[in-house]
């Protein structure tokens, strides 16, 4: 990480824990959120738990600092600047494969530095695999969650105000959406990336570009379905502005399609990542260039599996705490869900 790229990530870091406070802020003030709040609490505890740690380990991964490396450290470079994690695991790295929880180095004659301390054991290059797949969880945040914040806008952007307003703009919209959707979506994702560059940011962008086609198509059907209703209709015959419409009548309508959506897109952004990694264009650090690695590794003998299975079971987790605590917060805020429900 160069002095740019964690000055970027502290003040990234900074803004998401303000964010969070301001949320807290609001749910705790209105009285409708502090229920909604207590009701997915109760559904999915276990989930929401899980989520968070992933975060505060991606929170705890991207505050960095140069500085304050012991002189007996030989495998850092003494200027560069260091997250958190990467200070919690200082002085772990070995000479090459070891077991997990392995007394004696797994290749080689020589013993571990700290013999049974890495219960994921080492890679070839002899770094802890439990530290490995804690740096991943922020490849994973980062790429499902900046991508779906790229990607969502723009299918609201483009699937409401096609829908609301129609004419020329749901022509210009329909024609965008339609072009897109006959290039093949895996090369436009290559071309792109290699166009920008193989850095986190561009394939974040890369993804986000090539992922909004389907929830435009949504927003835009389900925006026609809405803009006929009596309430909004009332609202227009009483003078009240189109904008203010859109924001107050429309969107909180399309409020269970966009967690469903966001739900569904990260998960799939951050398998895409892995077949990204698989196909060599992948996220330096991320899960799936681990188990890219590890494709090698399985043909040995004896066979390493330590490394896949250790950021297999990492992405797996993540998603299926994604999805439950999504599926949750779609019970929650759906009227519809509610009302069958009672």
């Amino acid at each position: 990480m160069d002095v740019e790229s964690y000055v970027v990530s502290n003040s990234v870091t900074l803004g998401l824990v303000l964010a969070c406070v301001w949320v807290a802020r609001v749910v705790g003030r209105e009285p409708i959120w502090r229920d909604a709040a207590r009701q997915l609490w109760s559904r999915r505890r276990l989930a929401i738990v899980v989520v968070a740690l992933y975060m505060t380990i991606g929170l705890v991964d991207s505050i960095a600092w140069k500085g304050g490396i012991p002189e007996d450290v030989v495998d850092v470079l003494p200027n560069a600047p260091l997250t958190l994690l990467d200070r919690a695991f200082l002085g772990t790295k070995e000479a090459s494969y070891s077991a997990p929880f392995a007394s004696v180095e797994f290749y080689g004659a020589e013993a571990l530095k700290r013999p049974g301390q890495h219960p994921f054991g080492t890679d070839i290059l002899g770094r802890d695999v439990l530290y490995l797949s804690l740096k991943g969880a922020r490849v994973a945040l980062l790429i499902g969650g900046l991508t779906s914040l790229i990607a969502i806008p723009l299918a609201l952007i483009f699937g409401v105000g096609a829908g609301y307003f129609g004419g020329r703009f749901d022509d210009f919209v329909f024609f965008l959406i339609s072009t897109l959707a006959s290039i093949p979506g895996l090369l436009l994702l290559i071309a792109l990336i290699m166009a920008m560059g193989r850095g986190t940011l561009s394939v974040c962008i890369a993804l986000g570009v090539t992922s909004w086609v389907g929830f435009c198509r949504l927003t835009r059907a389900e925006t026609l379905k809405l803009r006929e209703l009596d309430y909004v209709s009332a609202a227009r015959a009483l003078g009240v502005p189109e904008l203010r419409i859109v924001i107050r009548h429309i969107l909180p309508n399309l409020a269970h399609l966009i967690v469903i959506t966001f739900v569904l897109m990260f998960s799939g952004l951050v398998l895409s990542e892995a077949v990204l990694a698989w196909l060599g264009i992948g996220v330096d650090g991320s899960w799936g260039q681990m188990i890219d690695g590890a494709r090698d590794e399985l043909s040995r003998d004896p066979i390493i599996w330590w490394n896949l299975s250790a950021s297999g079971a990492a992405l797996f987790v993540l998603i299926l705490a994604v999805n439950s605590v999504g599926d949750a917060i779609r019970d929650v805020l759906d009227p519809r869900t509610l009302k069958d429900s009672s």
